[in-house]
């Protein structure tokens, strides 16, 4: 493996904001688990196929998984920002361009990692009153906002890259 600068870079307040967002809407999921578990059904819908709608179902307590997968997800990406240098780039990284590179890579994860926290809030808050039978699914929205929500920032992220080696 090549060797690499390892620079340690200072966030922005936008990346400060980000992250608090991101802090906020975990703990937010967390206590929408909460505050609902006890009010529903014994078997509640555990997966949802491409148009949004339930199509398998499981124990109340699958619930849990969301909001679990969703803190290991963050506090693994928020602890992967803080190694930069270790992340495959599109470009070679040399003395010049390393900070511009980690910078934006990391600002990337912080967006993906807010993104993702978000996505299994969504589930979560829909799921609720999927059980209770108000409402149907999630939607035939919430696969492509998804994608584009994630694969938006990548493609943006790649193409900064390239023009900023």
């Amino acid at each position: 493996m090549e060797q690499r600068p390892q620079i340690v870079l200072k966030a922005t307040l936008g990346d400060k904001i980000l992250e608090s967002l991101g802090w906020l809407t975990l703990f937010l999921l967390w206590c929408l688990i909460f505050v609902n578990y006890n009010k529903l059904p014994a078997i509640i819908p555990v997966h949802y196929n491409t148009l949004g709608k339930a199509d398998n179902f499981g124990g109340k307590e699958t619930v849990l998984f969301l909001p679990v997968i969703a803190t290991v997800i963050f506090i693994g990406m928020t602890i992967l920002t803080r190694f930069p240098h270790i992340f495959n780039y599109p470009v070679k990284i040399t003395e010049d361009n390393a900070f511009r590179q980690y910078t934006d890579a990391c600002r990337l994860i912080l967006y993906l990692k807010f993104i993702i926290v978000v996505i299994f809030g969504i589930v979560t808050f829909k799921t609720i009153p999927n059980t209770a039978g108000t409402s149907d699914g999630l939607g035939a929205w919430f696969l492509p906002l998804t994608l584009g929500c994630i694969a938006i920032p990548v493609i943006y992220y790649v193409v900064q890259s390239f023009r900023k080696v």
